[in-house]
């Protein structure tokens, strides 16, 4: 009964990630906002928010909209400016036309990017420079 028990509760740690997934035949046109990690598959106009969350742009996805989120991974086509408060990863078969910021950048062989690149420090809690 006491392995039962420990193995019980070893699984009862693991909670599943949520993520919302939005199919390549969805369009959406307008301000899009969550609480949790997001991968777009389809066609978006607008804007994204996803503060403290992952969004993915899928490989079919066309995306025309201002992103901010903690990373950004881009597999598609992304068209606006892209704002990451961790890192932005545009893969083999992503392209970016817009400006980047982000502390941290990868370009994967074949990703495509044009536009500006800024990237600040890392926000450090509790340090400042004076």
């Amino acid at each position: 009964m006491a392995k039962q028990d420990q193995f019980m509760s070893a699984g009862a740690d693991r909670a599943p990630a949520e993520t919302m997934n939005l199919g390549k035949s969805v369009v959406i046109k307008g301000e899009l906002s969550g609480s949790e990690d997001l991968t777009l598959c389809g066609q978006m106009e607008g804007s994204i928010k996803l503060p403290a969350h992952t969004l993915t742009i899928g490989t079919n996805a066309d995306i025309k909209a201002k992103i901010s989120a903690t990373t950004v991974v881009i597999i598609g086509s992304v068209t606006g400016d892209v704002t990451a408060d961790d890192k932005v990863e545009i893969q083999a078969t992503g392209s970016v036309v817009g400006d980047i910021i982000s502390p941290k950048l990868v370009i994967m062989d074949g990703g495509r990017l044009q536009g500006a690149v800024d990237m600040p420090s890392a926000k450090r809690g509790g340090v400042s420079a004076s």
